[in-house]
């Protein structure tokens, strides 16, 4: 019974320092240097680093965060409107929407829904 501890013991260090052995064999030693660099959303990472880039997604992201903070606090108070009388529910309601469409028509007056500036 100790003589086969002993065996399976001798059998995996064996294995181990054969995997590792292998593993160091195997290894590539040609570096590329395309391989090893950080990868930036398919631009190219050897060319110009800075490249005009297109305000125009950055106002479309402020947009989109804007209508979905409007959801996130939309979600709640609608869920909640059988606690408040319905009068008040309403006009806090249209305030909301009234501020939000106002702040819209800024935005497209101000051409940042436009986009061929």
């Amino acid at each position: 019974m100790m003589w086969t501890i002993k065996f399976l013991m001798l059998l995996l260090a064996i294995i181990v320092v054969f995997s590792i052995a292998c593993s160091l064999l195997s290894v590539k030693v040609k570096y590329d240097f395309e391989k090893y660099s950080v990868f930036e959303c398919g631009f190219d990472p050897l060319s110009a680093l800075r490249l005009p880039f297109s305000l125009n997604f950055y106002f479309i992201t402020i947009i989109f965060l804007i209508f979905d903070v409007e959801l996130v606090l939309i979600l709640p108070f609608v869920f909640n409107m059988s606690l408040v009388p319905s009068y008040i529910s309403i006009t806090i309601l249209l305030m909301f929407f009234f501020i939000l469409i106002v702040g819209f028509i800024y935005e497209w007056g101000g051409g940042l829904l436009n986009w061929f500036m």
